[in-house]
């Protein structure tokens, strides 16, 4: 399997059109409050990778704006952050919603690639409604898109998306990048819609994972689904006339953000002001979406072991837990954020002291400058989840820990773990192996911080978010016979599987 984590390239790639990223939400959102419509900028690691390329390169984002649309048009971007370029929303009804995001993105593809097959809900109304708004997506950028611009399709939500370009502009140049993990075939047959989910894929030129073996098993679906023969060495496969590139690309953090702000007085002043708020002399802390892939009901009873057999700890360890809510709609998610919060109350009543508590827990999100205070107070980042696609929590707080000081505690089981094999790894499964990783983190030698520390930084310097952006982009394969065609003859449309999804199969 070809590895590509090599040298950091310029932050260029051959083409003159413009970048066209299409993804389910975008970098803001509109909401309706008492003096009219409100733009909010949206927090998320998509967001924060791709945000520097477009201050880099002028384009167009297409997205949904988060809830049921009130506005439908093009708009520039004109917040501080981002300047510059077009944002075209992508209007959803409430049954879209309810079909396409609560239903088949988040209760059939998330649990299934995610191993959580008792989450999965395979109903035929949500595979409907999915292809419904992948088509929806794709009509109105496909209005915005033109030869030469380059498009590129974000993650699981818009699988369907590269086809249904593919038929309406088969001269397209589309990439697509799938950021969770990618399941082994056995599982991935579960899918009733697994072809068509991979033909929708197949639709692109250019196909990203964030590791090799997210490649591999989907080189090896495709090869078992769809019986297509692949390259498994060179990540390739020919498809409809096209010769079509898989390749592994981990996504990374823009850095210098988190350490501008790890040196800033007001964030040094609040992180030591989160350490006597809380009462305590060591921090651990865990930043999360309140999703069951977490492994935050496994993390809090590790803890629980921990003081139950590290009384000393009591009144000198205290845990942070910021649990950001999300996919209210789905009933799994709020039976976990009711269990979360029994968990919590016996951890606080049980070790609990007068003026201290062991446990705090935040629903909410934070701006980029109190999340960097709280890296900064942490001794320990617990980033311990049951599976994950990359996880972008480790990464941000090795750029914060610019003192050196602190230890990332990483499940075997995130995406990071590959490429940050000097933290501390667990298995969250295991709540004995974690209570072990926890007070071996804990009294880990300043010296033996540093080392480690020094290690995480470079790699998480050499393989920032320009880097991740670079390097898939510049990874095109040259030459395209369905290109060739379609400039010669711009009315060509060939026979591409989203002719067949157009059709409503």
């Amino acid at each position: 399997m070809k590895k590509v984590f090599g040298e950091k390239p310029k932050f260029a790639w051959s083409n003159t059109g413009k970048l066209v990223l299409i993804s389910n939400r975008g970098p803001f959102q509109y909401k309706q409050s008492a003096n009219g419509l409100r733009r909010v900028h949206v927090v998320s690691g998509l967001v924060s990778a791709l945000e520097p390329v477009l201050k880099v390169r002028k384009g167009l984002w297409v997205a949904w704006s988060g809830s049921e649309s009130l506005v439908d048009g093009l708009r520039y971007a004109d917040s501080q952050d981002l300047k510059g370029f077009l944002w075209r929303e992508v209007p959803l009804t409430a049954a879209d919603i309810e079909g396409y995001y609560n239903g088949f993105a988040n209760q059939v593809l998330w649990p299934l690639c995610h191993y959580f097959i008792e989450k999965c809900h395979l109903r035929n109304e949500y595979w409907r409604t999915y292809l419904a708004v992948n088509r929806k997506f794709a009509r109105v950028a496909q209005a915005e898109i033109e030869w030469p611009d380059m498009v590129w399709v974000h993650d699981y939500h818009l699988s369907l998306v590269p086809a249904f370009l593919r038929y309406y502009k088969s001269s397209l140049k589309i990439s697509f990048f799938w950021h969770i993990p990618f399941p082994q075939r056995d599982v991935f047959r579960i899918l009733p819609w697994a072809k068509e989910l991979l033909k929708g894929i197949l639709g692109s030129d250019l196909i990203g994972f964030h590791l090799p073996a997210y490649v591999e098993n989907f080189l090896g679906c495709v090869s078992d689904v769809l019986g297509i023969e692949v390259d498994f060495r060179h990540g390739e496969l020919e498809y409809e006339g096209r010769r079509i590139a898989v390749r592994a690309f981990p996504v990374g953090v823009d850095p210098a953000v988190f350490q501008e702000l790890a040196r800033k007085e007001t964030v040094i002043r609040e992180a030591n002001q989160l350490k006597q708020e809380l009462k305590s002399e060591l921090l651990a802390l865990s930043i999360d979406r309140l999703d069951y892939s977490k492994g935050i009901l496994e993390r809090l009873r590790a803890l629980e072991l921990f003081w139950e057999r590290n009384t000393e700890y009591l009144n000198r360890l205290t845990f942070v837990q910021i649990a950001v809510p999300t996919r209210s709609g789905v009933p799994a998610y709020r039976r976990l954020r009711k269990e979360v919060e029994e968990l919590v109350s016996q951890i606080n009543r049980r070790f609990g002291r007068q003026g201290w508590l062991p446990v705090h827990c935040y629903y909410r999100s934070f701006t980029k400058e109190k999340l960097a205070a709280f890296y900064a107070a942490a001794d320990a980042a617990l980033v311990t989840p049951l599976r994950d696609g990359l996880n972008l929590v480790a990464k941000e707080y090795v750029a914060s820990k610019t003192d050196f000081k602190g230890v990332l505690v990483l499940s075997r089981f995130a995406g990071a773990a590959e490429e940050m094999n000097e933290a501390v790894l667990v298995n969250p499964y295991n709540i004995d192996d974690m209570e072990e990783k926890i007070k071996f983190a804990l009294t880990m030698s300043p010296a033996e911080q540093r080392r480690r520390l020094l290690l995480l930084r470079e790699k998480v310097l050499q393989h920032d978010s320009l880097w991740w952006v670079s390097s898939f982009l510049n990874s095109f394969p040259r030459e395209n016979l369905h290109q060739k065609a379609s400039v010669l003859n711009p009315g060509y449309t060939g026979r591409y599987a989203g002719e067949h999804l157009a059709k409503g199969l």
